[in-house]
C-alpha cells in the first residue's frame, strides 16, 4: 500500500457517478483535519438496512482531541438520514486503539472477518456493528 495508490483509488471511487456515499470533513479553520465516509453497506447483513463507515481518518497530531468522535457522530446522523437502521465498519484486528475507539462509540465485533494480502502480508479485518 502506498499513499499514491490509495489516493488514486480514492479519487476514482469518489468520482464514480454511481457512488451513493456521503463524505464529511472536519475543518479547524486552517484546513481539513479529518474525514469520514459513510453509505450503503457493500455486502449483505440479513435483517436490517445497514450502512457502512467506509473510512475515518483524523490528522495524527489531533487524535484524542474529539475530532474522530465528532466525525463518527456526524456519520451516524447521515446514516440515519439515509434510512439505515444500523452501521457496520471494518477495522484491522491488530489496531487496538481503533478497536477501543469504536467500542466506546457503541460498536460490537460481530464475529465476521475478512483478510487481504498486501505485499505478501495478510491483514485481517474485523467487522463491528451498532444501531444508529
Amino acid at each position: 500500500m502506498t499513499v499514491e495508490d490509495d489516493a488514486r483509488r480514492r479519487r476514482a471511487w469518489m468520482s464514480d457517478p454511481r457512488r451513493r456515499g456521503t463524505d464529511l470533513v472536519a475543518d479547524n479553520g486552517a484546513g481539513a483535519v479529518g474525514w469520514v465516509s459513510v453509505g450503503p453497506y457493500r455486502g449483505a447483513i440479513p435483517g436490517a438496512r445497514v450502512g457502512e463507515v467506509y473510512a475515518l481518518y483524523v490528522r495524527p497530531d489531533l487524535i484524542g482531541q474529539g475530532v474522530g468522535r465528532a466525525l463518527l457522530d456526524a456519520a451516524h446522523i447521515s446514516a440515519k438520514a439515509q434510512g439505515f437502521d444500523s452501521v457496520a465498519l471494518w477495522v484491522l484486528g491488530g489496531n487496538e486503539r481503533a478497536r477501543r475507539f469504536y467500542e466506546r462509540a457503541g460498536y460490537v465485533a460481530d464475529g465476521a472477518e475478512q483478510s487481504d494480502t498486501y505485499d505478501e502480508v495478510v491483514l485481517t479485518e474485523l467487522r463491528y456493528t451498532r444501531c444508529v
